[in-house]
């Protein structure tokens, strides 16, 4: 994912949560940055944080050598998100009100990204009517948050108050780091307010008994961007998406799908859409019939695998009578890429085809390279990350429907 996130440990118990943290999103591909606040030492040692993280830990404000550089800037710059686990009630408190004392509430108060804080104290800490007061401060400000969870405490008592654990803020970060996590996206003009923007991503599974599936190498990495940008400008999303190891986007309506047919009929459940995105790789067909038990080899050989043609969703959305005011395909294609293109757009009936070279390694991986067909014309993008095409796409969608 080549992503990095800046995590603000704080002086709580929970602060042992935060090792397995670094260790779960190192898993993921995701590099950590790690500030130790002065009672999170007492939980953790700098040395603990420094070998998961596989980077140097940073504790001291005044610490000469880093300042020297201007530290806490540099700090709360790179990183493409920031992480406070466990977010005490202190330093829920000194963020909500711009107190600026050490090196974590410093570099608070210097990023430019949005910060995701996941709160652990006592019940009563939690509940207190101040603590509540600065959560709904940091919520206003652009902050995200993730639990607390309920359960037993390490004091005794029982109720909201424990940390979310390890694996649940990894999936979380990874949904947020899909998105714009720079506070400059978060206070840009909001083009798509008010328009709701319908996608399809991933692929399909079709089963040919209990255990065996025709399917594809989509990834859903490219759906998934388009909707995450889709949303950073202001649009209400659904992202109807197939089998994927992907989180969705922070405030995208995620409809999970396994077939075809079950695609088809969540995205007719979710219209009327201003727009609708074709991005999945949908099976084309089907086996007749699926076994109801596992098809054993047989001494007469393969079994025959008799298919039949699915229903194509970009043409019927492009043919409904509550039709968006803007249907795009995509074209995934391995030659003569553009004339197919241009043939899919006209047999489909759609208003844009993308289309894009899969002979290489789009499908899985990181990077696109786009050609926009439309009535004008052809028009090819340059090879960039899927994020930044998915940015390029949205914007190109927001000054269609203007």
């Amino acid at each position: 994912m080549n992503k990095r996130v800046l995590l603000i440990i704080g002086g709580g118990i929970a602060a042992y949560k935060s090792l397995f943290l670094i260790r779960e999103l190192a898993r993921r591909g995701v590099q950590s940055r790690v500030i130790i606040t002065k009672g999170g030492t007492e939980f953790v040692t700098p040395l603990s944080a420094g070998a998961l993280s596989g980077d140097k830990v940073f504790t001291d404000l005044f610490d000469l050598t880093d300042e020297a550089e201007m530290g806490h800037i540099e700090l709360s710059r790179a990183a493409d998100l920031v992480v406070v686990a466990p977010a005490t009630a202190d330093l829920l408190a000194k963020a909500a009100h711009g107190i600026a004392n050490d090196l974590a509430t410093t570099t608070l108060m210097a990023t430019d990204k949005r910060v995701l804080f996941a709160p652990a104290m006592n019940v009563r800490m939690w509940e207190a009517a101040s603590t509540q007061r600065n959560v709904q401060q940091l919520l206003d400000d652009g902050a995200y948050f993730i639990g607390p969870d309920a359960g037993d405490m390490a004091c005794g008592e029982f109720g909201p108050g424990r940390m979310a654990e390890p694996p649940v803020i990894a999936d979380h970060i990874l949904g947020l780091l899909q998105g714009d996590t720079s506070l400059d996206g978060l206070r840009a003009p909001k083009p798509l307010k008010g328009r709701h923007m319908l996608i399809t991503a991933g692929p399909t599974r079709e089963p040919i008994d209990p255990v065996r599936y025709l399917s594809n190498h989509s990834s859903g990495k490219q759906g998934y961007a388009i909707a995450a940008a889709l949303s950073g400008l202001g649009a209400k999303v659904t992202l109807v998406s197939g089998p994927v190891n992907l989180q969705p986007p922070e405030g995208v309506d995620c409809v999970r799908i396994e077939t075809a047919r079950e695609m088809l009929a969540a995205c007719e459940a979710a219209l009327p859409a201003d727009c609708f995105i074709s991005v999945a790789a949908v099976a084309d067909w089907r086996p007749k019939a699926c076994g109801d038990k596992k098809i054993k080899k047989d001494k007469d050989g393969i079994p025959p695998l008799n298919l039949t043609e699915n229903p194509d969703i970009l043409r019927t959305l492009s043919k409904a009578e509550n039709r968006p005011q803007l249907v795009i395909g995509f074209a995934a294609e391995t030659n003569d890429v553009i004339n197919h293109a241009k043939a899919k757009r006209a047999k489909k009936k759609c208003d844009w085809i993308v289309a894009n070279d899969v002979s290489g390694d789009v499908m899985g991986g990181d990077h696109n390279e786009m050609i926009l067909v439309t009535p004008d014309g052809e028009t090819t993008w340059p090879r960039q990350s899927k994020t930044g095409a998915a940015r390029q796409l949205a914007l190109k969608i927001a000054q269609a429907l203007l």
